[in-house]
């Protein structure tokens, strides 16, 4: 399985973003999916999780009422919505994806780079 993020860039303090993420391979099947978010010299943070067959989706504290996880299940895809970003919001955004919800993220992206400035 082979996992393409897209979207990042340089933007403003509360300016908006979308994130893609579209998976591919040879028949793969998705129980969940997930971003992350990496500062270089911090641990990796938990972002937003979306079960494959509900779209129900979950958020970390410090996201939650500003980014939207969804998902195109025709595409394999799933996208982040990134509203109202702030500086503290910098950084390497990577998608995973658990093929069943009983095993890890064994399949991750290779990142895009999100960076909000004052």
């Amino acid at each position: 399985v082979q996992l393409q993020a897209s979207g990042g860039g340089s933007l403003q303090a509360g300016e908006s973003l979308r994130l893609s993420c579209a998976a591919s391979g040879r028949a793969f099947v998705i129980a969940l999916m997930a971003w992350y978010r990496q500062v270089p010299g911090k641990g990796r943070e938990f972002v937003s999780e979306i079960k494959w067959d509900s779209g129900a989706a979950t958020y970390g504290d410090s996201v939650k009422g500003r980014f939207t996880m969804s998902r195109d299940t025709a595409k394999n895809t799933v996208f982040l919505q990134t509203n109202s970003l702030r500086p503290d919001d910098t950084a390497v955004y990577y998608c995973a994806l658990k093929p069943s919800i009983y095993r890890n993220y064994d399949y991750w992206g290779q990142g895009t780079l999100v960076t909000v400035s004052n």
